[in-house]
């Protein structure tokens, strides 16, 4: 709780100036404090030269939180035949910085089984410890059985930021817990940062179809969980050296009744999308082909750079290939080092899916297509003419 002792303040103003929450007012030149908007943040008391603001530190929710018993950054990983995908490691490299800026550690969940390996190596990407589980019954995603064990560590061990890719598995499995938790959760993130004042996490996102960023907060509960979406942060550099404390979380199964079991993982890769987001060279087609058949053109562009695949949405809602391979808001986002877009007018929903490419090459018959202002390489002129010379000219020279 927050208290003003009126003998000693001097009704300088200077708090209320500072105050983010515009919670202090001079009453009589006095600092009167509102503390239904009082978020504690501190930066009253650290202002206060007089030191009339005092903040106990059993700093509480307005649903009665004790939110300084939460503290540290998790990332939650997730695992697919007990290998993990590249946006764990992304996030662990975000993570490190927000863990730095509020001088707390970081720290990796994997649920899984025998992965001790892969354990071990994420201490070079920043954690500082990995909880780990290892049993039999969770080497495949159940997400009931997932969402019951981190729900059950993260309410023992209480971390203040919760993050998690916006992955199949990650959208699945996030809200779930956040439900559990009772606390809110901000999806498909494209920008993490700490409020220096409040030490919230500030989450943002697209909102209303991709054409303003929105910036969401937790302040009342905790953990802070959000989603993030692959490839919008950089994987970190690896530190061979690094090594991290391994706390093993016993599973008993006959805690969690669930009523789904995995019987065997299949893949649903059709040869030309399984690593989409790995990928180095994305050929993508658009509303520009005009048909399912051509996108033989994209498939034998693609095949010849050893590339993969992608689509944007009107390709996709057309039917022409699975949803697999839609790059944008509704799809995935990738960050090769090269991606030829064609027949693609590049809409605002598409580019933030692919806009991260080193190299962009856009072929398109109209010059005043938005995809042309983030194309590096621009070629105006009929794909159906292009394409066929640019496939004839690659096997040429192979």
């Amino acid at each position: 709780m927050i208290s003003v002792d009126s003998e000693m303040c001097t009704g300088c103003g200077s708090c209320v100036d500072i105050c983010p929450a515009d919670a202090i007012e001079l009453i009589d030149e006095k600092a009167v404090v509102n503390e239904d908007e009082c978020q504690l943040c501190g930066s009253c008391e650290a202002e206060c030269e007089a030191g009339a603001i005092t903040i106990k530190s059993d700093k509480k929710s307005k649903d009665g939180v004790d939110l300084s018993e939460y503290q540290g950054v998790w990332v939650v990983t997730e695992q697919r035949r007990g290998c993990m995908p590249p946006v764990v490691y992304q996030l662990l490299g975000k993570g490190r910085e927000l863990a730095d800026a509020l001088n707390v550690s970081l720290s990796a969940v994997v649920i899984g089984y025998r992965m001790r390996s892969e354990v071990k190596s994420l201490a070079g990407y920043g954690a500082d410890t990995v909880y780990y589980v290892d049993h039999p019954d969770c080497a495949c995603y159940n997400d009931e059985l997932y969402a019951h064990i981190l729900s059950g560590i993260i309410n023992k061990y209480k971390p203040e930021i919760v993050l998690s890719g916006a992955t199949a598995i990650g959208r699945s499995l996030i809200p779930a817990v956040a439900t559990r938790l009772e606390t809110g959760l901000t999806a498909d993130c494209t920008r993490l940062e700490i409020d220096s004042e409040t030490r919230l996490l500030l989450q943002t996102r697209p909102a209303y179809g991709g054409h303003i960023m929105a910036t969401i907060v937790c302040p009342d509960h905790r953990p802070q969980m959000a989603t993030v979406r692959p490839n919008v942060m950089q994987k970190p550099e690896v530190n061979q050296d690094a090594r991290c404390e391994i706390v093993e979380i016993g599973f008993d199964p006959d805690s969690c009744l669930t009523r789904t079991n995995t019987v065997e993982q299949v893949s649903q890769d059709d040869g030309e999308g399984s690593l989409l987001s790995d990928a180095d060279v994305v050929v993508a087609g658009g509303r520009g082909l005009k048909s399912k058949e051509n996108f033989a053109l994209i498939r034998g562009l693609a095949g010849l750079l050893s590339g993969a695949v992608a689509a944007s949405r009107p390709a996709v809602d057309s039917e022409w290939i699975p949803y697999r391979h839609q790059i944008g808001q509704t799809g995935k986002t990738i960050c090769p080092k090269l991606y030829i877009a064609c027949g693609i007018s590049g809409a605002v929903q598409h580019l933030v899916g692919m806009e991260s490419a080193d190299v962009i090459v856009a072929i398109n018959k109209d010059r005043t297509a938005p995809i042309f202002e983030v194309a590096t390489f621009g070629i105006k002129g009929d794909l159906f003419e292009i394409l066929p010379a640019l496939i004839k000219r690659l096997k040429e020279l192979r």
